[in-house]
């Protein structure tokens, strides 16, 4: 009997599934291949196909079959599958339930609309256009934070969404030790100077070839991936064997390379799940704190390595005569150059958490009507010299840089920077384990790499929670800020000759 009542689970499950796999590819193909006078009929269809889901998973029908099986998956093995999908599934449907359909649909709606005009708005450096489907966003986020309990503070029902179990006071603890720690060295480093930057001109076709030719020694394949060209990256797909990764090129800089080895990392956590966790909700990274670490590992602990530069910067100098005369220590230095920028995507590794930082406090101040819309771009301007000191002179490179608010995601960001900080403790595990790392990587064989993060986490899927599975991979389940710190400092006091340690 018990078993039957699972099969009919996840059988149920599976639709559900294939349905968020719909909305994922009308997603991915709304940023990608849509005209633009698509928007708004788009926008009708996710919120038709987002009722449907949200229907179909809060149903009696669901909840019933989950009561049923409760006491039974608590019999199995806890690494199981079955007790695994029961318990995480009970979870969601606890959550899902308590939003009604209408306002799941009217959210995909209004972040569908919204993202074209965005796009329009970012374009032509015009906050006020998009200052009424921002209003709109928001005002429905509020109303889904009004679905529920709130014990603490409201950041934490929209911070839940994307990082399991995490709190705003929890991030704001470790956010402060990163502004008590990190801050610090970008004043050092600046106080040393040097390093400057060197106008560059690089072809989009040959940033195109190169970017491939990096990914695909990365585990690219042909049949299995895309990549393409967007206004704001990130990364889809509709399945283990449908991996979408998008991109964007610059005329002076490689900028769209270190986005596209990002997005690879979001790819790649996706492509190496355990495919026996398809069509169900395990079927995808833990949470997005741990999507981010695998992103910034790709970026940084991998891509702005020397190991990295040795074996990819002659062919870099083959694609670009811009940088035939240089050599690659000066070139590693060069994409390793700190200096507070404006751009969160472009930024550097030892300000960029400063960034996430900013935006973490406009979140909450958004919410708790401590800011007032119009005043946005104000604030904004006036955090990011206060932080990095940096004059911002427009909007489109100030508070209409990012797309995430335009598809109401608010509680996102926060995930970018601890994702930084999980990067950093896998790291360590892994150089542990693999301590002939770097000699792979200066052949151009990275296989070492994805295959320990396939066997040691992105197999797991959802089956535990972040914490669980942090645990699993690197022993405990705290994020912990201190690695991350001590990897930026040592790696910093090589490049810039600060000290090693703290003063």
């Amino acid at each position: 009997m018990s078993q039957a009542k699972f099969d009919d689970l996840r059988g149920r499950l599976a639709e559900i599934a294939d349905l968020g796999k719909t909305m994922a590819l009308l997603g991915w193909d709304q940023h990608v291949m849509m005209p633009r006078k698509g928007a708004s009929i788009r926008a009708e269809q996710m919120a038709t196909v987002g009722r449907i889901a949200h229907t179909k998973f809060t149903s009696a029908e669901i909840g019933s079959l989950l009561d049923d099986l409760r006491s039974w998956g608590e019999q199995q093995d806890y690494d199981s599958f079955e007790a695994s999908l029961i318990r995480v599934t009970a979870r969601d449907w606890e959550k899902s339930r308590q939003v009604p359909a209408d306002l799941r649909a009217e959210m995909s709606r209004s972040a569908a609309l919204a993202n074209q005009v965005w796009i329009d708005a970012r374009a032509n450096n015009d906050f006020k256009t998009f200052l009424p489907v921002l209003r709109k966003n928001l005002d429905l986020r509020k109303r889904y934070i009004d679905c529920f309990d709130v014990k603490d503070e409201p950041y934490d029902i929209v911070l839940d969404d994307y990082e399991r179990d995490m709190t705003t006071k929890e991030v704001r603890r470790i956010f402060d030790y990163l502004k008590e720690h990190q801050a610090p060295l970008v004043k050092e480093v600046a106080a040393r100077g040097g390093n400057d930057s060197k106008p560059r001109d690089f072809g989009f076709e040959e940033q195109k070839a190169f970017e491939l030719e990096v990914v695909k020694a990365f585990g690219f394949t042909d049949d299995a991936w895309r990549l393409d060209p967007t206004v704001h990256p990130f990364a889809s797909g509709t399945g283990v064997t449908d991996i979408r990764i998008t991109t964007r090129y610059f005329p002076d800089h490689l900028g769209g390379l270190f986005g596209t080895m990002h997005e690879f990392g979001h790819g790649l956590y996706e492509r190496q799940v355990d495919p026996s966790l398809e069509r169900s909700p395990l079927a995808r990274g833990v949470s997005l704190g741990m999507h981010e670490s695998q992103s910034r590992m790709w970026e940084n602990l991998v891509g702005r390595a020397r190991p990295f530069w040795r074996h990819f910067f002659p062919r870099l100098q083959e694609l670009f005569p811009t940088v035939a005369g240089e050599d690659v220590e000066s070139w590693y230095r060069e994409v390793n150059r700190v200096e507070p920028s404006l751009i969160r995507v472009e930024s550097d590794e030892a300000t960029y958490n400063l960034h996430i930082i900013l935006r973490f406090e406009l979140e909450q101040a958004m919410l708790n009507d401590e800011v007032s819309l119009e005043q946005l771009p104000e604030e904004w301007n006036s955090r990011m010299f206060d932080y990095l000191g940096i004059e911002v002179p427009n909007d489109t490179e100030g508070v209409l840089q990012d797309v995430h608010w335009s598809g109401g995601s608010i509680g996102y960001f926060p995930t970018y920077a601890l994702g930084n900080l999980i990067s950093a403790q896998i790291w360590e595990k892994i150089v542990a384990d693999l301590p002939d790392l770097d000699a792979s990587f200066e052949q151009g064989d990275f296989a070492p790499l994805r295959d320990w993060l396939g066997e040691h986490l992105h197999h797991l899927g959802r089956k535990y929670t972040p914490g669980e599975t942090l645990e699993r991979v690197v022993g405990t389940s705290q994020i912990d800020p201190e690695p991350y710190v001590r990897y930026l400092r040592s790696k910093l006091a090589d490049i810039y000759g600060i000290a090693t340690t703290a003063a």
